[in-house]
């Protein structure tokens, strides 16, 4: 099973922002999350939604074709003393039989890479009756809005964008779906498969503090940027990075103001 975050997993827990301490609260009060209930996340990568989720539920189960993100998931999960979760590698299309059913899917960034009309519905069959289904529309690699009223200057990811783009061809689009979109692209997609809603909610983004070493592993967690793609040119391109970092920023700190994360509820 080919993925295009070969080699990314280890920059995807240094360089991603993780999620608001709020979001797990408020998914906790509206989804009743009391330390029982069984939760299937899907394109779990290295366990960023899953394992805090984890906290809140009975057993947990993470699937995700790469790995490289199940091994680093595996060791945060270790680190942090959480044995409740079980790491599938396999596609979300392909779910095996025997997993049983579930009270709680997660999608988070993910469902752009699957093939969404056949992982809706297999999600829908998963779910018991009152089950729901999260899916988490976040930006956690960069931030978004005015630089000009943060303590720090912002890294120059245009100019990044540009010296990645020298050595690899980028994709002009193909992330997850901007939620002033999903419903004109993704919520149809979910009423076929037997889902009503969505109720939605959204957590301020925050701003947050990042050195060096976190603005280029938050480059290198990217599919069209990931050392597996980048292959004999990884060096080169972090070198790169650096000096237009240092330029940007001569103490090597950085801030970030992040999206906001939009979450859709939909139940079954």
């Amino acid at each position: 099973m080919s993925s295009p975050y070969r080699g990314a997993a280890p920059h995807y827990v240094r360089g991603r922002v993780p999620y608001p301490a709020a979001l797990f609260t408020e998914l906790a009060g509206r989804l009743g999350l009391n330390g029982t209930r069984r939760l299937l996340d899907l394109g779990c990568g290295p366990g960023s939604l899953t394992l805090p989720l984890a906290r809140l539920v009975g057993r947990a189960v993470g699937v995700d074709v790469d790995g490289g993100m199940l091994a680093v998931a595996a060791h945060q999960a270790a680190l942090a003393g959480i044995g409740n979760v079980t790491w599938l590698r396999c596609r979300a299309e392909d779910l095996p039989a025997d997993l049983g059913e579930f009270d709680l899917v997660t999608l988070a960034q993910s469902f752009h890479w699957m093939h969404r009309p056949v992982v809706a519905e297999l999600a829908h069959r998963r779910l018991r009756g009152g089950g729901a289904l999260v899916h988490v529309h976040a930006t956690t690699h960069e931030g978004v809005g005015d630089p000009w009223d943060l303590p720090h200057p912002t890294p120059p990811r245009d100019a990044i964008r540009d010296l990645v783009g020298q050595f690899v061809d980028i994709p002009a689009s193909g992330g997850p779906t901007p939620p002033d979109q999903v419903g004109a692209i993704e919520s149809p997609i979910y009423a076929a498969a037997g889902f009503h809603g969505p109720e939605r909610f959204t957590v301020t983004g925050e701003v947050v503090e990042r050195t060096t070493d976190e603005v280029i592993s938050s480059v290198l967690s990217l599919s069209w940027a990931s050392p597996g793609r980048l292959g004999e040119h990884q060096a080169e391109v972090e070198t790169g990075i650096r000096a237009l970092l240092a330029d940007a920023s001569p103490t090597g700190t950085f801030s970030e103001r992040m999206s906001d994360v939009v979450v859709d509820i939909w139940r079954r």
